[in-house]
């Protein structure tokens, strides 16, 4: 079919052109949501390369989309020990601070297990060779690891976020998005939207520790961006620029708080797979069981 070159005519009759992504996910349940998103995608005519390390969770080819795998040097006991370190600090009652203690030490120890893969990304020429070769439009990426947007500013390449959310109330500050400490609690306050002067000036004083124990955490991150970009580059230098924030949470669990426009909140998406909910019977009850909503 022949189409019109501008006008009103050519949106009416001709079919939008495909692109071509470049998704770069985190290994684990994140995937499980992105997925549905790939699998649109590519039904709605993109071409769609989802890079995969060899070793992973819940991450499989697929008819729906190219797949481009790369070698790693971790195998799957490691990465299930880290997390399974990870997940007993929330299970053993420390008193405060000495819990926020440990899951920080912990959350650390589990992000530079995980972060090895990116590493190997890019100690594996043939697959930079092959990404560089491939004329991608855009990337997609769930950046928790901070692997994809330092490969989308590697390949000059605009990205989008497909995300829960940063620590450090990173993913507010970054689009530069108002989040007003008078009344929105930060992490391990554990206050509410109606604080007291005092939990205000904890809020406050907590808030100037965000983006210093982030740096912290994304330390091997941070070396590796700066080896690979050869400039130095901060945690905002990574996110800062990206094109669009799919947020996957509901804006109405959220504190209410301005957002920029380029912040879309996809809480439904974790709902995207549909299911008859179980019913229990208990003599002539009936009790209906449900399921419990996954926000992370």
């Amino acid at each position: 079919m022949n189409c019109p070159n501008t006008g009103r005519e050519r949106l009416m009759t001709c079919p939008a052109a495909g692109g071509k992504l470049l998704v770069v996910p985190m290994v684990g349940s994140h995937w499980l949501s992105m997925q549905e998103v790939v699998e649109k995608l590519s039904q709605r005519g993109h071409e769609v390369v989802v890079l995969m390390p060899e070793v992973s969770w819940h991450m499989k080819t697929s008819q729906a989309y190219e797949v481009l795998t790369y070698p790693v040097t971790q195998t799957l006991e490691e990465l299930d020990g880290a997390f399974s370190e990870y997940v007993a600090t929330f299970l053993r009652g420390l008193p405060f601070p000495l819990n926020v203690l440990d899951m920080y030490k912990k959350s650390v120890h589990v992000f530079n297990t995980f972060f090895g893969q990116c590493k190997d990304l890019f100690r594996s020429q043939e697959t930079l060779k092959a990404l560089n070769q491939s004329g991608f439009d855009a990337i997609l990426t769930d950046p928790i690891f901070m692997c994809g947007p330092t490969l989308a500013h590697y390949l000059s390449l605009p990205f989008v976020f497909f995300m829960r959310g940063f620590g450090c109330n990173l993913h507010f500050e970054a689009p530069q998005c108002p989040s007003p400490l008078s009344y929105v609690p930060r992490l391990f306050t554990f206050n509410s939207d109606r604080m007291t002067f005092f939990q205000r000036v904890e809020n406050a004083l907590v808030s100037l520790l965000e983006l210093k124990y982030c740096d912290g955490f994304y330390n091997e991150a941070l070396k590796l961006s700066s080896e690979v970009l050869q400039r130095d580059v901060s945690l905002m230098d990574l996110v800062h620029s990206a094109s669009i924030w799919l947020l996957r949470f509901d804006f109405v669990f959220e504190y209410v708080r301005p957002v920029m426009p380029n912040m879309v909140f996809i809480g439904g998406i974790n709902c995207a797979k549909k299911k008859p909910l179980p019913k229990l019977v208990r003599g002539s009850e009936q009790l209906v069981c449900f399921p419990c909503i996954s926000f992370l």
